[in-house]
């Protein structure tokens, strides 16, 4: 397993500050948010031109992309699917062969979100990468048993496991072990449960680094590990010590 960051930890910065935080904090592997709203780059943008999307990605020597965290916010479905062609083929062109969307709300007619996903997973696949849904609050995935459920129900489907959700969420802590072998992904920061508690200072949560590691290893896991500290606004704490307490952390278990 190798560690990488996420370019949300430093969301406040311009892109070029961002990676170079990033690169001080000594990580070489970046997890990209590609979001319409909070990112650094959007979808729309990468399908207007997926070159100049490219060559932003060439973010010189000491760090490599690896994963894309996608957030779409399309007029309608033929659009989603025109942007999401997009982030597939500029995936393809940069070597980055994890893509993460969100599921769909957790109201929505489970049948009709295995359609959605089963065409986005054919799509992904043609052009060789893998596609997973975080496991996220307010969306299908909420619940372990239907997260699981739906990768079962779409082929070549895998989820990125985001224990905090399973920890703040209506989950509130207890078992999802059977995530694990449908696990491609994984974000992680420090959670408590209770309310204003999604994300705490690194070691004051319940986050289970170690048994999450074991369970993965377990499952042949060999994939990566994204440090996902948030930068919010008015945050409580720094991101850069909290993001390299996170990194050493880590990395001395794997």
């Amino acid at each position: 397993m190798q560690v990488a960051c996420s370019t949300l930890c430093f969301s406040h910065k311009s892109f070029d500050e961002a990676l170079h935080s990033i690169a001080e904090l000594e990580f070489n592997k970046l997890d990209v948010a590609v979001h319409e709203h909070g990112g650094f780059m959007k979808p729309s943008d990468v399908a207007a031109d997926i070159g100049l999307a490219a060559q932003k990605l060439r973010l010189g020597p000491g760090l490599t992309p690896v994963a894309f965290s996608v957030e779409i916010a399309a007029a309608d479905e033929a659009d989603f699917q025109r942007q999401f062609e997009a982030v597939c083929r500029l995936a393809r062109i940069s070597a980055v062969p994890v893509l993460t969307l969100r599921a769909a709300p957790a109201d929505t007619s489970f049948e009709a979100e295995v359609c959605r996903l089963t065409k986005l997973c054919n799509i992904a696949t043609k052009d060789g990468l893998i596609l997973t849904v975080a496991t996220l609050t307010g969306t299908l995935t909420e619940e372990p048993d239907l997260a699981v459920l739906l990768c079962e129900r779409v082929p070549g489907l895998g989820l990125t496991l985001d224990p905090s959700h399973y920890i703040a969420g209506p989950n509130q802590g207890k078992n999802y072990d059977q995530v694990f072998p449908y696990v491609r992904h994984v974000h992680l920061r420090d959670t408590r449960r209770g309310p204003n508690n999604f994300q705490v200072r690194i070691g004051q949560g319940e986050v289970e680094y170690g048994r999450i590691l074991s369970q993965l290893e377990r499952h042949q896991y060999n994939r990566l590990l994204t440090v996902d500290v948030r930068d919010e606004p008015a945050g409580p704490f720094s991101m850069e010590p909290e993001v390299r307490k996170l990194k050493y952390l880590l990395e001395s278990m794997v």
